[in-house]
């Protein structure tokens, strides 16, 4: 259309209100969308979370972390937070972030020496009566005294150990390195902690912890 053409009334007239409802469409999508909720964040899809020199994974399945705190110094340990959804054997993957400097113990670097403390909620409808961890360099593979990775085994009196749901504690540096927590009980949707130092001189960028609550035989 050519300037100064004639355009009739009507034709105008159509264009303008064909415009003006594009108009409309436009800012009620616009309202609509603003005004809907956010949806909601599953705290189940986090699969990694990051502490100090460490980060802590529930990649293989079976429980929930649902947060990681502290440094891993004594005053300042790695709280790690859990749900375990069955009785069976789960793992715990367990990382480096930052550069390894054996027997630092400042948190800044992985020194080796790693304060921890599981807090875990059983939402497995099954009470569990003992509770174990097992440490293991290779995935599904047990753990020997002599490649340096244990529960603190250069002490013998357990200082470094607690529970507030269970009495006593063994623990085997041979031919694994578990820790087994007996006399107690954490029943269904109640929570227990456990508190341990792992120690490793020969400090790996990667490792495994077994947790294994056990139930009644019948």
């Amino acid at each position: 259309m050519r300037c100064g053409t004639f355009v009739p009334s009507k034709l105008l007239e159509t264009a303008f209100s064909r415009a003006d409802r594009r108009r409309r469409h436009a800012a009620a999508a616009w309202l609509l969308a603003l005004c809907a909720p956010a949806p909601a964040q599953d705290a189940s899809v986090q699969r990694v979370w990051e502490a100090g020199a460490y980060s802590f994974s529930d990649e293989l399945g079976g429980f929930l972390i649902r947060g990681v705190t502290g440094t891993g110094t004594k005053d300042d340990p790695i709280v790690i937070t859990e749900e375990l959804e069955s009785a069976s054997p789960v793992t715990l993957v367990i990382r480096t972030i930052k550069p390894i400097r054996p027997f630092d113990s400042s948190g800044d670097y992985a020194g080796g020496f790693l304060h921890v403390e599981i807090d875990v909620t059983n939402t497995s409808e099954l009470p569990w009566i003992e509770f174990e961890f097992e440490l293991q360099e290779h995935l599904r593979v047990p753990s020997t005294f002599g490649d340096g990775l244990s529960f603190d085994q250069r002490r013998s009196d357990g200082a470094t150990v607690t529970s507030s749901s269970f009495a006593r504690f063994s623990r085997d540096f041979e031919p694994f390195d578990r820790l087994l927590f007996t006399e107690g009980k954490i029943d269904h949707l109640e929570s227990g902690s456990f508190g341990f130092l792992i120690s490793d001189f020969t400090p790996r960028w990667e490792f495994y912890l077994v947790q294994d609550p056990r139930i009644p035989s019948s």
